[in-house]
């Protein structure tokens, strides 16, 4: 029997790319170094009243109008009170739904990888402040202030998703859409992506019992997470234990590569939501709202349509390209560069980001400019080297950290292409080799190949290749 299964999703995005944080004047950074980006206010101390970032408002209504949300009117916030230690205030200032967030009732229209498309409902995206961050040690934990008062934007959706792939889709769109507006830089390996999963299976239309894994840390975590959880579910209801599947939250073990229980959610927690009393509540004109959708960048689907229509790339390259913008960026420069588009593409997919992946490091982090890439492909595209000494040059490039132009000289890379120099050397080895001519002439023509060779001996490799062949066909033949 085919189950029905129903995914929601709450995604955590700190707006990473502001000076300063959402409620205090500390410096909104990542660092290693703990308790480094702080002020009086993330520590709560007595006194001291928060004042609001105007930059994290207006970054958040963008998103609000990327996502065709509605806007509020009026802007303000409440206090959701809850004591934890990672939260010094005893309570968070955010945006309570309903009334009115940065956005209420949006969607997105997603694109699949074999081109069809699903529409995600959002439920509401809501601005409001990030809290410290914890470190468990074996008989102890640590509290980081840094994270504390971060600007945080929790993304909502209504339970619309029906399956892994759909969900990841969502998540890395939306990811994209964080880095080319400028909001965040989006790392999960700095926690400024978080997300939590709600996963329900039933036998009919209806929803199912909701079933919720908290802070997932990575996209691969989260496509495993629904996916165990889906199997558990359903193995559940085959062996006619559906009763054991309770409305719970639960974490992602990526050891195990299973859920685990933290506890039972039986009644929603009463946070005692009110407003924030030190902020006033401000009216969004229509004005600055009008001059903040004027604002809104080209956005990742813009870019593939215009890859695919103008640089003719197959949806599936543009698509790769497009899922972040340090990548997009990266090969529009090589297009700046003169570097003709599919063969920055295939560069880019083919070579570039394996050696990303395998490194485990950003474009930003990568040594090869777009500038040392339209020198290789300028020089195979030239025949000053083979395509087999540009994958060699590439990786040269990387490991020795120079301009390829230089390796190439030291290397003795550089191709002979002088038809009179390569036609001196072909007569010289054809005048040495007669026996082997006459063997090539009576059948042997695997012959021809021994003289290629011959030829790349004497050259040390730097012959090319297809001017040895065309002249060695024409010796040949008279």
């Amino acid at each position: 029997m085919k189950y029905n299964v129903t995914i929601g999703l709450e995604m955590h995005c700190e707006i990473s790319n502001t000076k300063s944080k959402v409620f205090s004047m500390a410096k909104n950074s990542y660092s290693e170094i703990a308790n480094s980006n702080i002020s009086p206010v993330d520590m709560a101390f007595p006194g001291v009243l928060p004042t609001v970032n105007k930059e994290c408002v207006r970054l958040s209504l963008m998103m609000s109008e990327i996502l065709h949300c509605k806007q509020p009117e009026y802007m303000y916030f409440e206090r959701k009170n809850y004591y934890y230690p990672d939260l010094p205030k005893g309570y968070q200032i955010t945006q309570n739904t309903p009334p009115i967030p940065v956005g209420m009732d949006g969607y997105l229209d997603i694109e699949r990888e074999d081109g069809s498309t699903f529409k995600v409902e959002i439920d509401n995206i809501h601005l409001e402040e990030d809290s410290a961050s914890m470190n468990h040690l074996y008989d102890t934990s640590t509290l980081d202030y840094n994270r504390a008062g971060v600007p945080l934007l929790e993304l909502v959706t209504k339970p619309c998703l029906h399956s892994a792939d759909d969900a990841v889709a969502f998540l890395e769109y939306m990811r994209a859409i964080y880095q080319y507006c400028d909001i965040s830089e989006a790392d999960s390996k700095k926690g400024q992506i978080r997300c939590d999963v709600n996963v329900s299976i039933s036998e009919n239309e209806e929803l199912g019992t909701k079933v919720e894994m908290k802070n997932v840390n990575s996209f691969s975590n989260v496509r495993d997470t629904i996916n165990y959880e889906i199997k558990r579910q359903t193995e559940l209801i085959q062996a006619g234990r559906k009763e054991e599947i309770v409305q719970e939250t639960r974490r992602y073990d990526e050891e195990s590569g299973t859920t685990v229980r933290m506890r039972e959610k039986v009644d929603a927690i009463d946070y005692r939501y009110f407003v924030e009393p030190n902020i006033p509540k401000y009216k969004i004109t229509k004005e600055w709202l009008e001059e903040i959708k004027k604002s809104i960048p080209e956005l990742p689907y813009e870019r593939k349509a215009k890859y695919i229509k103008e640089y003719n790339l197959s949806p599936y390259d543009a698509g790769i390209l497009i899922k972040e913008k340090a990548i997009a960026d990266y090969f529009e420069k090589c297009i700046q560069e003169k570097i003709e588009p599919k063969t920055a593409a295939n560069w880019i997919i083919t070579h570039i980001l394996g050696f990303l992946y395998k490194k485990e490091i950003s474009i930003e982090e990568f040594y090869l400019t777009p500038n040392h890439l339209f020198t290789i492909t300028e020089a195979i595209k030239n025949g000053t080297i083979s395509s087999k000494q540009g994958k060699e040059l590439f990786q040269y490039t990387l490991e020795l950290e120079k301009d390829p132009t230089v390796i190439m000289k030291e290397k003795h890379m550089l191709q002979i292409s002088d038809e009179t120099t390569l036609t001196s050397i072909i007569e010289e080895i054809l005048n040495e080799n007669q026996e082997q001519i006459n063997m090539y002439h009576n059948g042997k023509t695997n012959m021809f190949d021994y003289f290629v060779g011959q030829v790349m001996k004497k050259t040390k490799g730097q012959a090319n290749p297809v001017m040895v062949k065309e002249i060695l066909t024409a010796k040949l033949k008279n």
